[in-house]
């Protein structure tokens, strides 16, 4: 579920009626400090300038007691930093991964951090907001501890086991920024800073564009911030490079803070850079490039170390011409097996690739031949029934031609025979229709006759009448 401003509410109201957890409390973005884990920042005042809706203040909690304090992105599902200070280094690490319910679940009845392992279906939108272990299954990432439990002891340490102080780490960086923060805690901070409870430290991470399967995002890079807040006092920052795990620059924390979001402040007070005591903290970076460089520091702080770091300073310049020349020997040496390596698998990856090309076609070939010969071999049966079928469906054209034959050679005599049977009756039956014609014709002439001699008298006797007419005076009427 997208984390809105809706849902930004509705979280807060959850938390405005559940104020504390056992093991972890979530705390208002808009709230001053981390309520109960503000002691882990210098003048209890922390951080300012991460206010945007998504950045979740935890204090975590364990046994009812603060341990450390994360500020954690539900965007980016990794914490952007965790305050803590150190207590001793543990002699053992138990890894039992906890979750925070509320940030997935603000209505859910787990007012507490939990085990990931015993937290079931209790939790609506579980992994939403945060970051689960099977996001890490199988991706190739460590879950990297902001704060390390090495620097922690008992209940401190399994505090730290929590995914909002986790963020995706290639295994060996993660194992070098562990060592890295131990060295420099150990080696660097403590001896240097006069109140040992007075030495507050950030570690955080700037997240990348990079998400592990599309979720939780890869840090650019990691930080520290050290504060040692007492008398000259003194403050600074190291940042390694996720893409060389080799890597630890230090700088100061103002330098540091303009590679985070802008408005950002780490610190305040005389850890702010404004009063500082410069000889502790050029100690402090001389322990530090001596770590950068891979030698090994005491924790003290006498003329004898000083001068045995000298020595070894001298020394290492006097070797270093040497040590450089037995590298390049070792990666030429390397290079040349690795070419040598390589030469060899081309040659036997194309001797194999003909053998397999050969062994391919050779087999191709077989197939196609076989397929031909399969084909012609199926045919057979079909060709020799289909010409059987043409010869019996011949043989009963002809029948039925010689059928239809016979039949039209026995019709001709049969018809005659019954056309010859049928004349006498024709015959017979016509005399009486042929008598009564010759009657009607003599009648017709008969009267015929008459009506022409009947209409040649008329005439005569029109003729008569009209002469006597012209000729003849005309007399009286009777006459």
């Amino acid at each position: 579920r997208e984390w809105t401003m809706e849902t930004s509410i509705v979280f807060l109201l959850c938390i405005s009626v559940f104020p504390g957890f056992s093991q972890g409390r979530v705390v208002r973005e808009d709230e001053t400090g981390f309520a109960e884990c503000n002691v882990f920042f210098p003048g209890q005042v922390p951080p300012e300038g991460f206010t945007e809706p998504f950045h979740v203040k935890i204090c975590q909690q364990y046994n009812k007691e603060p341990r450390f304090a994360t500020l954690y992105s539900t965007k980016d599902k990794i914490p952007l930093y965790s305050a803590f200070k150190f207590t001793k280094p543990a002699q053992s690490e138990e890894e039992n991964w906890l979750v925070e319910p509320q940030i997935d679940d603000p209505e859910n009845d787990l007012h507490e951090m939990v085990h990931e392992a015993d937290i079931g279906g209790t939790v609506a939108n579980l992994g939403a907001n945060q970051a689960l272990t099977s996001d890490y299954v199988g991706s190739g990432y460590d879950r990297g501890l902001l704060n390390p439990s090495l620097l922690n002891e008992e209940d401190f340490q399994v505090a730290t086991y929590t995914l909002t102080n986790a963020v995706p780490l290639s295994p060996a960086l993660s194992k070098s920024w562990h060592r890295d923060i131990g060295k420099v805690v150990e080696q660097a901070l403590i001896p240097h800073c006069s109140k040992t409870d007075h030495l507050y430290l950030l570690a955080g991470a700037i997240p990348s564009s990079i998400q592990v399967k599309g979720k939780v995002s890869v840090p650019e890079s990691l930080w520290l911030a050290a504060c040692c807040d007492a008398p000259e006092g003194w403050s600074l920052g190291l940042v390694k490079k996720i893409n060389d795990e080799n890597s630890l620059a230090d700088l100061t924390v103002r330098e540091l803070e303009k590679q985070l979001l802008p408005g950002v402040h780490l610190f305040k007070g005389t850890c702010g850079e404004d009063k500082q005591g410069q000889e502790k903290r050029e100690a402090v970076l001389q322990v530090v490039s001596q770590i950068r460089s891979g030698e090994q520091v005491g924790a003290s702080n006498s003329q004898e170390t000083k001068d045995s770091g000298w020595v070894r300073r001298v020394a290492g310049i006097i070797a270093t011409p040497f040590i450089k020349l037995l590298e390049l020997l070792i990666y030429i040496f390397v290079e040349l097996v690795k070419f040598v390596f390589y030469f060899l698998w081309l040659v036997v990856k194309r001797v194999v690739g003909t053998i397999l090309g050969g062994v391919c076609s050779l087999w191709n070939g077989m197939v196609s031949y076989l397929k031909a010969v399969s084909m012609v071999l199926i045919s057979i049966p079909y060709d020799v029934g289909r010409v059987i079928i043409n010869i019996i469906l011949g043989f009963l054209q002809i029948v039925q031609d010689v059928v239809s034959l016979t039949y039209r050679i026995l019709s001709i005599p049969v018809g005659f025979i019954l056309h010859l049977a049928a004349f006498p009756y024709h015959s017979i039956c016509a005399i009486p229709s042929v008598l009564k014609e010759v009657a009607s014709g003599i009648g017709g002439t008969f009267s015929l006759v008459i009506d022409a001699t009947a209409a040649v008298l008329h005439g005569f006797y029109y003729l008569a009448a009209h002469i006597v007419r012209r000729f003849v005076p005309k007399g009286s009427s009777d006459d």
